[in-house]
Order: C-alpha cells, then structure tokens, then sequence
C-alpha cells in the first residue's frame, strides 16, 4: 500500500496539528497522518511542531496574536497552553500566503498526544519527536521525549499503530533499544547531514552514505527532504530494505515524478493533490 501521509494533518486545508484540522484530515481518506510533539513543564506530552508557541498562528486569551515568538512549550504547563488559540493562520504572514486555502477553526487548541490517539483507532500515527541537538535547552533531552511518547501509546494500546521518528536520530536509536517492535523514521536533510556527527551521532561524509547509515541502525523508514532523493539513492535504499517516504511534497510534478520512481509513500499538506496524482498514475497503468 502506497503510504500517503498528511503533513501536521493536512495544513494547506486545516489548521496544523489540532484535534480539529487532524479529523478533517481523517475524514479525507488519509491513513497514516503526520504529527509532530513537544513535551510541557509538567511533563504532559503535546501536538506541536515549534518548540515555542509560533506568532504566526497563536493568540493569546484575549484574541491578540502573539507579537513575536512566543515562551517554549517545556516552560508552560499544560493548562498554561491551554490558554492560547491556534485555529487560525495570521493574516500578512508568508504562512498565510503560502496556505490561503486554509479554513480556520477558531477556537482550536493545541491537543496532547492522548486526545489525539483517541481521534480514530485505525489511523496511523508518524510522529516526529521535535529535539533539537543544536539548542538543547530548548526542549527535554531527547530520551526522555521517546519514553513519554511512548508511554502515552502504550496507555492508548496504540503502539502498533504509531511511528518514532526525528531528525536527532537519538530519538529512534533510543526507541530500538527500548521498544524494538515499533516502527521507527530516519528524517535527513542536507543540513542534519552536513552536520551529522550532532544529529546522526556518526560521521556521515554524504548523502550516498545515509542509507547505509540508516540500515546499520536497524533500518526502518527513511524520511528525506524530496529534493535530496535521487533515483538511485531510492534503490540503493530499497537494496537494503528500507522504506522510503519523502517529504514535504507539495507540487504535482513532484509528485507524479516520485510516485514514477517506486517511493513507498509520500509527506505532503495537500493530500486531496496527492490523492489525485495517484488516480492519474493507476489511471495510466491501467489499474483499477
């Protein structure tokens, strides 16, 4: 099964990684949804992508947006955050002209990864642990964030149906160790690779290295930037028996190209573009 997953729900169309935006992403026909989570000062482990609340779609309780980047998730308590609405991107922002398409919720806030397990039991869940190695105190270390990950999905009988992944591999080595059975995701990009003895943990010189890398750590999903893929990159990859699953991809061309190529699935905010694409190519194979 081609694996097409939503990005933080489907954020060209809904508001990114709320209860709200993530069940319309649902209701699309998506099964695997891409999220992302940080933890907070009590240790409640929530749906976000920043690891501050981003000013380009947080207001505050009396409905003014946020004037600049506002306080890290791990310095507010849950209930603090409970306080902020994120239903609705900030007019003017490049966000916004990026996403216009996008229908506000008003009212919309940031959900725990509980609330979110709880949204449908045949979903599957890609979940992207936000530690960041170049700015530690910005989040908690990265093993703690895998093991209240999860402790949540476990308590939720939703370990089969979730992925670990990150682009501090940290995040997924220590999974391996504490949970082999479930799923985990390798995320590359140029960067993450340039610097990989921070983020991989081991010296990798470039990008025909990472696969291999991927593979001695247990191998799995490995979730590059799609401008990084290459054909043969893609087939040294599935050589070794890895998944791969780009991201994000957002241009139809794109897609049509990496479908074209055998990718195992895609990342994308506009699932309805990728659902289409998919149509076209079974419809040039000549599949049903």
């Amino acid at each position: 099964m081609f694996d097409l997953q939503g990005h933080r729900g489907a954020r060209a169309l809904y508001p990114e990684n709320t209860l709200e935006g993530l069940r319309a992403a649902i209701a699309l026909g998506l099964r695997t949804i891409e999220i992302d989570v940080g933890v907070t000062r009590d240790g409640a482990v929530v749906v976000h992508h920043d690891p501050a609340l981003n000013p380009d779609t947080t207001r505050d309780r009396a409905g003014a947006w946020l004037p600049a980047r506002g306080p890290l998730l791990r310095e507010l308590t849950l209930a603090q955050l409970a306080e902020y609405d994120v239903g609705r991107i900030r007019p003017g922002t490049d966000y916004a002209e990026r996403f216009p398409q996008q229908a506000a919720r008003d009212g919309a806030r940031i959900p725990t990864l509980d609330q979110v397990l709880a949204l449908d039991d045949a979903t599957r869940w890609n979940i992207e642990l936000k530690s960041i190695p170049t700015h530690p105190g910005w989040t908690v270390p990265a093993e703690e964030m895998v093991e209240r990950v999860l402790h949540v999905a476990s308590a939720a009988a939703a370990l089969s149906r979730i992925t670990i992944q990150s682009f501090d591999w940290r995040a997924p080595r220590h999974a391996r160790r504490i949970r082999p059975g479930v799923a985990r995701g390798w995320l590359t990009d140029a960067r993450t690779v340039a610097d990989a003895a921070l983020w991989l943990g081991r010296d990798v010189a470039d990008m025909e290295d990472v696969p291999n890398a991927i593979a001695k750590e247990g191998g799995g999903t490995w979730t590059p930037e799609h401008t990084d893929l290459t054909e043969d990159l893609l087939a040294e990859a599935h050589g070794l028996g890895l998944l791969v699953v780009p991201w994000t991809v957002n241009a139809r061309a794109d897609m049509l190209r990496l479908i074209g190529w055998g990718v195992d699935g895609l990342i994308t905010d506009w699932p309805d573009r990728a659902f289409a694409a998919l149509a076209d190519r079974s419809a040039e194979a000549g599949q049903p």
